[in-house]
């Protein structure tokens, strides 16, 4: 009889800690945040639209030396024009006329070169920042996959309740029926 109550204790002990161990790490909390990112990052992390985002990272990774040409274009733009305009025999108002009238594109993306070198100086940094991202993206898309089939995350803090609950009831019907008696 001793021995039975010295072990219905500890599985009384057990099943408090299982209840209340989940509560003081904020479990419910955690655990709701976990299911919030998973379902956030669900369509994201698709091999499909990892693909996709590779993809387009290298087709953005292809317009590196554009950018960095057009931080260097940028400062040429006005000594080419005047170039240009004399060696046509015209002024630079003509030039910007005649231009504007036959390459209007052109004309469009030079005069806006200047204004996007701030830009274009931030796009190698920025391929540099993202590529590992996309790469880390691609190489966990098995590790989110599993992480993903789990139960939902708000469950988890009810894997310990129960069993805790169910300890503590059990130990403390046993401990009650050993003093009964």
């Amino acid at each position: 009889m001793r021995k039975v109550r010295w072990t219905l204790w500890p599985v009384l002990v057990i099943g408090v800690i299982l209840i209340v161990a989940p509560l003081v790490i904020s479990l419910p909390s955690k655990g709701s945040a976990g299911q919030k990112m998973l379902n956030n990052f669900h369509s994201m992390m698709q091999p499909a639209a990892v693909k996709t985002t590779q993809n387009y990272f290298t087709d953005f990774e292809a317009l590196r030396p554009v950018a960095q040409g057009g931080v260097a274009a940028a400062s040429e733009i006005p000594v080419m024009l005047g170039q240009i305009a004399a060696g046509m025999h015209m002024s630079q108002a003509q030039l910007s006329a005649y231009m504007a009238k036959q390459f209007p594109a052109m004309t469009s993306l030079l005069g806006a070169l200047p204004q996007m070198t701030s830009v274009f100086k931030q796009v190698p940094p920025g391929l540099d920042w993202y590529k590992p991202i996309i790469a880390t993206m691609a190489a966990n898309q098995s590790n989110y996959s599993q992480v993903d089939s789990l139960p939902n995350f708000n469950l988890f803090t009810w894997f310990f309740e129960i069993p805790g609950i169910l300890l503590v009831l059990l130990a403390i019907a046993g401990l009650m029926a050993l003093r009964r008696e």
